[in-house]
């Protein structure tokens, strides 16, 4: 994995900085690609793994806003988390108090150990 090196200020101290690595982003890689290179390691054409993958996103909310986390195997889990403003009295809470939900992906013990592995070089 290619990295650079950037100057990044303290949020708390804007005077003090530091450098830290972040990743180069190489390119995007999308669903023609990925069912590209899943079909070359299946039985499957490139436009069947592409449908398999178009509905997997269609569908994938609806579990989501009904509460449900979404295991995908050695890959890991979604779930929906929600943002609120608190309040004093419990019943003086509704569901205008919700701002919004988010995604939070929680990555397999086996994608984590696979990421372990990961080789660095700085770009030059």
């Amino acid at each position: 994995m290619k990295y650079k090196i950037v100057e990044k200020a303290n949020p708390q101290n804007r005077d003090q900085k530091k450098w830290y690595a972040i990743p180069v982003n190489t390119g995007k890689f999308g669903i023609k690609e990925f069912s590209k290179e899943i079909s070359g390691r299946s039985s499957l054409t490139r436009g069947d793994v592409e449908n398999v993958i178009t509905n997997f996103t269609d569908e994938l909310p609806t579990f989501l806003k009904l509460g449900m986390s979404v295991k995908l195997g050695n890959f890991g889990t979604l779930r929906l988390t929600l943002s609120s403003e608190g309040v004093e009295n419990k019943d003086d809470f509704n569901a205008s108090n919700i701002k919004g939900a988010r995604v939070i992906f929680t990555p397999s013990t086996e994608l984590k150990k696979e990421l372990e592995n990961i080789s660095y070089e700085e770009l030059k």
